[in-house]
């Protein structure tokens, strides 16, 4: 106990407390900056069991806020490289690393193993099935999100509590993220600080826990808001926006399937499909009469917030077959070099 003795000293934590920590099992979902933040501080403060998941892996452009990685580590898996960090600082913490990306289909059979939820995602479909598996597994999740030197972070789904579509409704869910919006690695930081507090705070039940309450932190002008929410009266399932399978890039490759681009004309990296159609976001209303609703078609746009727009819309006139890719327009331009590379 001699690595704890700091934080066993604080009365609300305690040899009991520490040993609430030592018996958590807490999943955090994504390996990037919120997650480069997060997983250090619950490693380092005792969290029995840890789960990593993600299926991307490290680049250059990460190295400024993704404060686990090196240079030579590009190229390798973010959550297996995340796991042998903690691993140094505290080798007495369970580690299991799921290298792929979260599903709806992978969700329940995931977060089912773990106690609380870390969602550390820039994905606003993910989030929603994050929300939506959490409610279905009465699982508390400590949400946490960026914008530029803007962060938020909430607890959804504690003690029976708010959850995340009672203050964001999908269907009003439009945000770029960090490759979009720029970043500095101090706000990610921050903000992933944030929630592994909360995280801490829930197991050894102790202080404010952010339960129906949104916090939100500007780091330019050092300036703080909490908003409080509440729940909102349940709702029919033909009231809720539905959700939509997110599927790898490279998959579109198994079999003859329709891409839909709804990126505006013009926007890079240009993709040239046979599969392919082209109707931006901005005239889809007008268009839409020319898609037949029977064919399955796989939307995807720059990073996921039009397409999500688009399935949204589609579905509403009744289209049935819809998909969305994961990682947009760059990760499908990746897979199609791999795939010729293969051929």
């Amino acid at each position: 106990m001699n690595r704890y003795i700091r934080q066993i000293t604080l009365p609300q934590v305690g040899l009991s407390g520490q040993q609430k920590l030592m018996e958590s099992k807490v999943l955090v979902i994504g390996a990037g900056g919120l997650g480069c933040a997060v997983l250090p501080y619950l490693a380092a403060a005792g969290i029995g069991k840890i789960g990593i998941i993600d299926g991307d892996k490290i680049e250059e452009s990460n190295l400024h806020r993704q404060v686990l990685y090196s240079s030579e580590q590009i190229g390798l898996q973010k959550a297996k490289e995340a796991s042998k960090s903690i691993s140094r600082n505290n080798p007495n913490v369970e580690i299991l690393v799921f290298e792929e990306y979260l599903t709806s289909k992978n969700a329940p059979q995931i977060l089912q193993e773990f106690d609380l939820i870390i969602d550390a995602t820039d994905n606003l479909f993910v989030r929603y099935v994050i929300n939506d598996t959490c409610v279905e597994l009465g699982k508390p999740f400590v949400y946490g999100s960026i914008h530029q030197f803007q962060g938020q972070v909430s607890v959804f789904n504690y003690q029976e509590g708010p959850n995340y579509r009672d203050i964001f409704p999908q269907e009003n869910q439009s945000a770029p993220n960090c490759a979009e919006a720029g970043v500095l690695g101090t706000t990610v930081g921050l903000i992933g600080m944030l929630q592994a507090n909360e995280a801490i705070k829930i197991i050894l039940e102790i202080g404010d826990v952010l339960s129906g309450k949104l916090l939100i932190y500007d780091l330019l002008s050092n300036s703080q808001q909490v908003f409080e929410f509440g729940k909102v009266p349940t709702r029919k399932k033909s009231d809720i926006s539905p959700s939509f399978e997110m599927i790898a890039s490279e998959d579109v490759f198994l079999g003859k399937v329709l891409l839909l681009d709804v990126r505006e004309f013009g926007e890079l990296p240009e993709i040239q499909l046979e599969n392919l159609l082209q109707i931006p976001l901005s005239i889809l209303a007008q268009k839409q009469e020319n898609l037949d609703k029977e064919k399955e078609y796989i939307i995807f746009c720059q990073s996921g917030g039009r397409s999500l727009k688009a399935a949204q819309f589609l579905s509403e006139k009744g289209f049935q077959k819809l998909k969305l890719i994961r990682g947009g327009a760059k990760e499908l331009i990746q897979a199609t070099k791999n795939e010729k590379s293969i051929s």
